[in-house]
């Protein structure tokens, strides 16, 4: 079975470790970046094949969650992003990259898991005419 690799950034070490056993539980392969500049570098370094991005929006420096996902999105435009918190959900509908997925902290294990399979498993969106 191929190996699906995930790039998750959390700088809470208890939430961190939910979510890296969350994930080996779910099938996935966690890679954990401590910070939103270590994702951006890891990210646009492309040394490894990323599938998706799970990622606080508060974090420790000067890129938070949300330019983090864009910053993905720049690379992949269909690039899966789950974004988790507990305090700026509010936010997700005018910051998040579309066709995201937010959760809110805490967060059963299982709700992760389902959210990544649901991002991976989804077409990307099809151009829709506008106007």
């Amino acid at each position: 079975m191929e190996t699906v690799l995930i790039l998750v950034i959390e700088d809470d070490p208890a939430v961190q470790a939910l979510i890296d056993e969350a994930l080996c539980e779910g099938g996935y392969e966690p890679a954990l970046a401590a910070s939103g500049e270590e994702a951006v570098t890891l990210l646009k370094g492309r040394q490894l094949p990323y599938r998706a991005l799970v990622s606080d929006i508060n974090l420790r420096g000067r890129i938070d969650g949300w330019e983090v996902a864009r910053a993905a999105r720049e690379i992949d435009p269909n690039f899966p992003v789950v974004y988790i918190t507990g305090a700026v959900a509010d936010q997700w509908p005018v910051r998040g990259v579309p066709n995201s997925l937010l959760l809110i902290k805490p967060f059963a294990a299982a709700q992760l898991v389902t959210a990544i399979s649901n991002l991976l498993n989804t077409p990307g969106p099809s151009p829709t005419p506008t106007g």
